[in-house]
């Protein structure tokens, strides 16, 4: 099975129980009617990213669906978690790309943002063999990947939110969502 789609979606959920602040945050990123299935880090060659509007309305309730997800949760008042899924996507359509996610606490969404990216674009790349230098900024060596040809496109999708009461909690998810293929 090797998906054809794929979209990017985020969320945040709050309630007194934990489990019902992540149902929270997956109804908000509209994917909770699915049986979540996370997966690793490869965006198949030739797979098409369609606006999550869209995705959403293809999702069948009870599927099981593969996702990459970040998630992170706090029931600390003024705590910030974040999670946020990054993408880079080769400029040869038969190769393949990656996607990355991170869940923490304290950073904000465009930290995150350039953190997520900055993963797969570098994952990316050393599997395209671009050379270069792990120590600099992700911003010179974005201008090194883009320069090399090789890698067409990065972006992110990235939820944050500060926990607001005692006995609350807080929920974000951002994930990469595979559209199931349809067998007639």
């Amino acid at each position: 099975m090797i998906p054809k789609e794929i979209f990017f979606t985020r969320g945040v959920g709050r309630h007194r129980l934990k489990l019902q602040s992540f149902e929270g945050a997956l109804r908000d990123a509209g994917i909770a009617i699915c049986n979540l299935v996370s997966v690793s880090s490869i965006f198949p060659a030739g797979c098409k990213i369609i606006p999550c509007t869209r995705g959403v309305q293809k999702l069948q309730a009870g599927e099981i669906t593969h996702v990459v997800m970040a998630r992170s949760e706090t029931d600390e008042p003024g705590r910030r978690c974040c999670a946020g899924v990054g993408l880079a996507v080769p400029a040869v359509g038969d190769n393949y790309g990656y996607i990355s996610e991170f869940h923490g606490y304290g950073k904000t969404a465009k930290e995150v943002s350039n953190l997520v990216e900055d993963m797969a674009a570098t994952m990316l790349a050393t599997t395209l063999g671009i050379e270069f230098d792990p120590n600099k900024a992700y911003d010179e060596r974005k201008e090194i990947y883009r320069m090399s040809g090789k890698i067409v496109t990065t972006r992110a999708e990235v939820q944050v939110a500060d926990a607001k009461h005692e006995g609350e909690w807080t929920t974000v998810v951002a994930a990469a969502v595979f559209i199931p293929e349809r067998r007639t």
